[in-house]
Order: C-alpha cells, then sequence, then structure tokens
C-alpha cells in the first residue's frame, strides 16, 4: 500500500519515518529524549498534517454535528473550540476529536490519522438520514497542520502571526497570517504545554515551518509528552472492534453532555447511571522495567485485573508510567498493583492523571 504523504515530506528526510494512520510520518529528528526535552523546556514544532480536517457548514450544521459528538456544541461561540467524543449507537468510541465553530454555521471538526474518510462519510450518511441542509468537505489534502509546543512558543509565534495571541485562550481559534500564509491558529494542543496548532495551505506548509525557529519533533516524543499527560491515544487506548470503550471508561465522561441529542446517548445515560465496570487508570512502575502496550496488569495475587494500553519511561520524570483499564474499584490512586514484563510481575501502583504537573 502506497503511504499518504504530508505536505512537509520534504523537509523529514532526516528523520526516522514510520507508517502511522495509513501516512509516512517522521518518529525523530535527533532523539525522542532531545525533542521531548525540547518541547518541555523551550519549544518544539511537529508536522500533524496527518491529522483530518473536515469542514461542515450550511444552515443544519450545527444539528448534524451535535447529534454525532458527544459534546455540547451549541455551546460554542464563533472561535471557540471543544474536545469531543464520537461514538456509536451503543456508546463505543469510534473516534475522539476537537471541534471548532469558525463562523455563524460553519465548523471544523479534527479526525485522527487515517479516519478522515470514514468520518466524513459518517457526516455525509447521516445527513442525508437525517434529511438535514449541510454541506461536509474532507480538506485533509488542503491543509497542513503544525503544532507549536512548550513554554517558549507564543514568543517564538508573535512576531510571525497577525493573531493577537495574548487575546486568544485556551481552545480558542482565530484567523490571521502566519509567516504571510493566511492560516487559522488554535491555542490547542496534545503536550500538556503552552502552545498552538496552526492550519494553513497545503502549498505554503514550509514557509510557516520555516519561519518557527525551533526544534522538529517527530511522533515518538509526541507520545512520550501526551502519555505524560494522560491524553488518549485513538485506536491504542480504544478501538471499536478491538479495544471498545465508552467515555465514561476511557475516563472523558466531562465530554459528555447528556441534555443533547447524539447518537448513543441513551447508551451513555445508562452507563452513567450506574458507573463503568471498568476505567482508565494511570500506573506507575515501581520496579526497573518499561510497561509496554499489551502486558498484563494484575492484582498483589496475581489475579488478571486488565492490560496495559500505552507506557514508556517518561523523561521528565524518570519513572516508567502507563495507562490501563482496571476494574473500577482498583481507580483510587496509590492502590497497589502489578504489571507482568516478560513473565515477571512488578509492582506498581494506580496513579492519577496527569502524570506531571504542568
Amino acid at each position: 500500500m502506497t503511504l499518504r504523504q504530508p505536505p512537509l515530506a520534504g523537509r523529514h528526510s532526516e528523520a526516522t519515518l514510520t507508517d502511522f494512520g495509513g501516512w509516512e510520518m517522521p518518529v525523530e529528528f535527533d532523539s525522542i529524549r532531545t525533542e521531548h526535552a525540547a518541547v518541555r523546556e523551550s519549544a518544539g514544532k511537529f508536522d500533524v498534517s496527518h491529522m483530518g480536517q473536515v469542514t461542515v457548514s450550511g444552515p443544519d450544521a450545527l444539528e448534524l454535528t451535535q447529534r454525532l459528538t458527544t459534546n455540547d456544541v451549541s455551546a460554542l461561540d464563533p472561535g471557540d473550540a471543544q474536545y469531543a467524543a464520537i461514538i456509536d449507537a451503543e456508546g463505543v468510541m469510534l473516534d475522539d476529536t476537537v471541534v471548532y465553530r469558525l463562523g455563524d454555521s460553519e465548523y471544523l471538526y479534527i479526525p485522527n490519522a487515517g479516519h478522515d474518510v470514514e468520518m466524513t462519510d459518517r457526516w455525509t450518511d447521516h445527513r442525508d438520514e437525517w434529511d438535514l441542509t449541510a454541506t461536509v468537505t474532507n480538506r485533509t489534502e488542503e491543509y497542513a497542520m503544525i503544532a507549536l509546543q512548550g513554554p517558549e512558543s507564543e514568543a517564538l509565534l508573535d512576531p510571525e502571526t497577525a493573531v493577537d495571541l495574548d487575546s486568544l485562550g485556551r481552545f480558542e481559534v482565530a484567523e490571521g497570517t502566519v509567516a504571510g500564509t493566511e492560516s487559522l491558529v488554535a491555542r490547542t494542543g496534545y503536550t500538556g504545554e503552552v502552545g498552538f496548532e496552526i492550519l494553513c495551505p497545503w502549498d505554503e506548509a514550509e514557509a510557516v515551518w520555516s519561519a518557527l525557529d525551533c526544534q522538529p519533533c517527530g511522533l515518538g516524543a509526541r507520545d512520550t509528552l501526551r502519555l505524560e499527560m494522560g491524553f488518549l491515544l485513538s485506536g491504542q487506548d480504544f478501538h471499536p472492534s478491538e479495544n471498545p470503550r465508552t467515555p465514561y471508561e476511557a475516563d472523558i465522561g466531562w465530554t459528555v453532555a447528556l441534555d443533547t441529542g447524539f447518537v448513543g446517548r441513551d447508551a451513555l445515560a445508562e452507563q452513567a447511571e450506574t458507573g463503568p465496570e471498568e476505567k482508565l487508570v494511570g500506573l506507575e512502575l515501581l520496579e526497573r522495567g518499561v510497561p509496554r502496550h499489551g502486558y498484563a496488569v494484575t492484582d498483589a495475587d496475581g489475579e488478571a485485573l486488565g492490560q496495559v494500553t500505552s507506557g514508556t519511561m517518561s523523561p521528565t520524570l524518570g519513572v516508567p508510567v502507563a495507562l490501563a483499564y482496571v476494574p473500577s474499584e482498583y481507580g483510587d490512586p496509590d492502590t497497589p498493583v502489578q504489571v507482568v514484563i516478560r513473565g515477571e510481575p512488578k509492582e506498581a501502583r494506580t496513579r492519577a492523571t496527569p502524570f506531571t504537573d504542568r
């Protein structure tokens, strides 16, 4: 299968590359540790053009997007954004997304890598089924998306943009030029740091990338950064067939607005009343070893509790951390558990996320 190429592929020649969601993307330019530290201490830039970009416009754009995401889209003013889940009728997460309200009747949502066609079809099929008037357009190969993250990101971006960054609040988006290129600038990100995500025309991505004078970063550092924050990775921390989870199980129940009529609402209302049987928790290993995806989690007697979904050696903390689904009664912080690494049980404890205080 031919991998999709991002608009900045020409700037990735010195990076280690991998297949991610059907795209050829950089894993690291220098080293994961170097890139991770740059974002935590100064600033780093990521090519995240593999994320989908789908616009919805027209008289029924709000109703359509409201009925297909779990959060309250009607609460957004133009220039606002929100995090939400996309679920099926049984409440199982198909994807997670950020929804931006760009204008009175125009929205942009961001599916995860490789989900843009699927989610465009989902919006289009439901629009037709519900006889709504809305235009749904997959713009994934029209836009580039660059994430600038870290405590120095605002100082780096400010001289390059016409957007008033001081007035741009968290989860807000504004139109304006970046390096002379008409762009959308959002105060959003996937690292836990101060930062921005910039959407610009595909063919002008190199001008924006070159204007941001900081460490280029790949998906390796993006993963360690998001894991330190306990942020979900679609397809790994949840998957509709291999690891079907609801927002309540995945510990993002705060994205669920039960007073809106979204697909899957009734299933989630029932779980909200009874509570999920399992939930996603943070784990900290208390012995040497690195908890990896798929490793078993047990109680102190070796009885199976669940599996690690994501794990790494935290570059910031210097300790092994992970995410795992366990029975809800094991969800309180500091509950002792074990992670089985190469057949050997290692002592661990549950932890509230984020692991780092950013």
